[in-house]
């Protein structure tokens, strides 16, 4: 589905784990549910939204496609965003959005104007057109407490959210990556304690990281320790105030 249908290119293969290339800076990894640290049963707690200029040519391709939908693309304008929400063969939530000018999105806008959008490579065996590109994407996540979350995101990033609704903010984490907070009584998912789902930030200093991240407020470590996964990567992982798994890897030139 991933490869074949949106046409993503797979970047790193580890037999139990395969990294796709989603947009510019923002990375979609596919675990084996039987060797993951999360399970297959867990709740789908999570909605990446796939910032594109072409909504309307994803929504045809994926509707031809027979890609099912948990909500249809309803044309409308002078809206923040428009958009649709497709599910995936094991049921995660893909929302195709494509945020419009609007005073939410002041500072969301030019961001996005820097990235050149990421189109599928023309020798991929991939049904998805040439010209549906992806340009970002935000990886929505559903909280209690969106107060607490946002301080937390928002001391760890670095910056304020580059979004506010009122309900649902995003936070940037790389020129094309996005970490969504949203109220979980609004959202298109509700708050669960177990959420079966990884944030992932692949960073240079993991040794830097884990001493910052061991201090700070609402963080708590999985290991004390950074790891090595079989002489490729190293990591280390913890949970956000809400349980979410936080995840560092640098990967190492081998």
């Amino acid at each position: 589905f991933y490869t074949k249908i949106l046409g993503l290119q797979t970047v790193a293969d580890y037999g139990f784990a395969k990294i796709l290339r989603v947009a510019p800076t923002s990375y979609l990894t596919l675990v084996d549910a039987k060797r993951g640290m999360h399970s297959a049963a867990e709740p789908k707690t999570a909605t990446l939204a796939l910032v594109t200029d072409e909504v309307e040519g994803w929504y045809e391709y994926l509707t031809d496609a027979g890609v099912p939908m948990r909500a249809e693309f309803q044309p409308t304008t002078g809206g923040p965003h428009v958009g649709f929400v497709a599910i995936d063969p094991e049921g995660y939530f893909l929302e195709f959005e494509r945020f419009e000018p609007h005073e939410e999105n002041e500072h969301l806008l030019p961001a996005l104007e820097q990235l050149r959008p990421l189109y599928p490579n023309p020798s991929a065996d991939s049904s998805r057109p040439p010209e549906l590109g992806v340009r970002a994407t935000i990886l929505w996540l559903y909280y209690l407490d969106t107060t607490a979350a946002n301080r937390f995101y928002t001391k760890v990033l670095g910056a304020d959210p580059i979004v506010d609704q009122g309900w649902a903010w995003a936070h940037q984490a790389s020129p094309s990556g996005f970490i969504g907070i949203v109220d979980s009584e609004r959202g298109l998912h509700q708050a669960t304690d177990e959420k079966g789902v990884t944030v992932s930030l692949f960073v240079d200093d993991i040794d830097a990281w884990f001493e910052y991240m061991k201090g700070a407020d609402g963080f708590e470590p999985r290991s004390g320790e950074i790891g090595n996964e079989s002489g490729h990567v190293r990591v280390f992982v913890g949970y956000d105030p809400e349980g979410y798994f936080l995840e560092w890897d640098t990967f190492l030139d081998v």
